[in-house]
């Protein structure tokens, strides 16, 4: 599926908000529906490019700006001196209950497509995990999230594959054991990478590793959604 259509749409939670999100669909019916929750710097020309990247693959993808609550349009850079402290701040100020309100109405925006799944990265591999938790979406991909271990008190309610790297400097191997021990039925997957090992072009990329989360990422989605 090589037409795509790529844009930025509004979308409105249930409790009125309204905020941005990026979109990548194919040209042609898509596969199903996905939702692609941002890293820490926000929906970023890395997100963006995984919109893409999905939407290529049958998907219609939207990745809603989360941090739009408290600053509209922010989108760092990593390694850029001030982009680091503000995405820390903004990261620290998410409120959970107002980061799923917002998860759903991309959840809905893009459920005319068919079954709907998600993906996440860094901090949206935790966003990922409580998608699952709330069973609105049919399969959940979640990379490197770091506050799972927090959520251990319930199972998700649809298939859920987890991504951990042994040389993540914000995540202890000991905390991917952590939630292999608590027998959630998530499929926990190591790499030899450290974080955000998937985004290519920086330090951090691992594509031995990137390749190998996608395509388990894209196999869990092929069976679940289409």
């Amino acid at each position: 599926m090589d037409e795509l259509v790529i844009g930025d749409l509004r979308l409105r939670a249930a409790d009125g908000h309204e905020f941005d999100a990026a979109s990548a669909r194919p040209a042609g019916k898509a596969r199903g529906g996905l939702v692609v929750i941002q890293e820490a710097f926000g929906v970023t020309p890395y997100i963006r490019d995984v919109c893409r990247r999905f939407a290529g693959l049958g998907y219609a993808s939207v990745a809603p700006a989360l941090y739009d609550r408290q600053e509209r349009g922010f989108a760092g850079r990593p390694g850029d001196p001030e982009s680091g402290p503000r995405a820390a701040s903004l990261r620290r100020g998410l409120v959970w209950a107002d980061v799923m309100a917002d998860v759903n109405a991309a959840i809905d925006a893009v459920m005319p497509y068919g079954r709907v799944g998600i993906v996440g990265y860094c901090m949206g591999g935790s966003v990922a995990w409580l998608a699952a938790l709330e069973g609105r979406v049919v399969a959940a991909s979640g990379y490197y999230g770091r506050d799972v271990v927090d959520f251990l008190d319930r199972r998700p309610r649809c298939p859920t594959i987890l991504h951990y790297g042994t040389q993540d400097h914000l995540i202890p191997v000991a905390d991917a054991e952590r939630v292999r021990a608590a027998s959630t039925g998530a499929a926990i997957y190591v790499y030899e990478a450290g974080h955000g090992f998937d985004c290519a072009g920086r330090p951090s990329f691992v594509e031995d590793a990137a390749q190998l989360a996608q395509a388990r990422t894209l196999g869990l989605f092929r069976t679940h959604i289409g």
